[in-house]
């Protein structure tokens, strides 16, 4: 039995369009609501920005926000990472070093950059970053932080991420979904670990959940989740670490895997 289903945004549940089948989704979710099976939005993106695509009903979901940092029930905020200051400061000064990449300070509250971004990258973040201000000084932000995400060169995403990864020294560890995207998150927090609290307040079983990725930053969750599909659009690293494979994004895969499995169980 089925329990609870985690989904990824970009690149999973949503196209290219950041868009979804919402009419045949609502029809799944009243399924999942009769059934009382948790549906979680499991993204490194931020949770007001998550909120915005599930209409009347966002504030009846489960957000496993910023890569596993924010992790909030219905409204209620079940954990939040909090990264010293002291820290903040010590990966900046690392940061510096790197002049192909731009920085982004995650908060509780609000996302931060650079007041000298380029107007265009900034409205194009505004997308996946509904609460960003413009900063000259990231020293000065004051706010209880969650992750620091980065973007580069879509070619130097990976070779970046391991460069840092060595800079980092374990105690936060660079995570990459790919296309340039790179989120700078406490060590043993991440999609997996913010799932495995929704599965304790509930008394959920791994055997009972299902999973939906398609990026590096997917694998933890993949794996812990028993019904794991790698979306066909999905990294090899995804593919190797899921069960199942389903369709891709733009072709509905996550929905339709959904469907097959409630026809299974005889929800519809």
């Amino acid at each position: 039995m089925i329990r609870l289903i985690a989904v990824d945004m970009d690149g999973t549940f949503l196209n290219h369009h950041l868009e979804y089948d919402r009419k045949r989704f609502r029809e799944l979710y009243q399924i999942m609501k009769e059934q009382d099976i948790k549906f979680v939005v499991a993204s490194g993106n931020q949770y007001y920005q998550l909120k915005s695509f599930f209409e009347d009903y966002q504030d009846e979901l489960i957000y496993v926000a910023e890569n596993g940092a924010l992790v909030i029930d219905r409204q209620e905020v079940l954990f939040s990472a909090d990264i010293p200051k002291k820290e903040i400061h010590h990966i900046l000064n690392i940061l510096e070093h790197y002049p192909e990449i731009e920085k982004i300070l995650c908060g509780l509250n609000s996302a931060y950059i650079s007041s000298e971004i380029p107007d265009e990258l900034y409205k194009w973040m505004q997308l996946y970053l509904h609460r960003l201000k413009k900063v000259d000084d990231f020293y000065s932000v004051e706010d209880q932080f969650l992750k620091i995400a980065l973007t580069c060169p879509v070619e130097k995403t990976y070779s970046l991420t391991e460069a840092l990864d060595k800079e980092m020294k374990g105690k936060i560890r660079p995570v990459t979904s790919g296309h340039g995207c790179i989120d700078l998150i406490v060590q043993d927090y991440h999609k997996a670990s913010g799932i495995q609290r929704i599965c304790d307040r509930y008394g959920i079983l791994p055997e009972e959940c299902m999973a939906f990725g398609d990026g590096d930053n997917d694998i933890e969750m993949l794996k812990h989740c028993f019904y794991s599909y790698a979306m066909k659009n999905g990294t090899d690293r995804v593919k190797a670490a899921a069960r199942y494979e389903t369709l891709s994004n733009e072709e509905g895969g996550v929905i339709k895997a959904i469907e097959k499995h409630f026809k299974e169980m005889k929800l519809i």
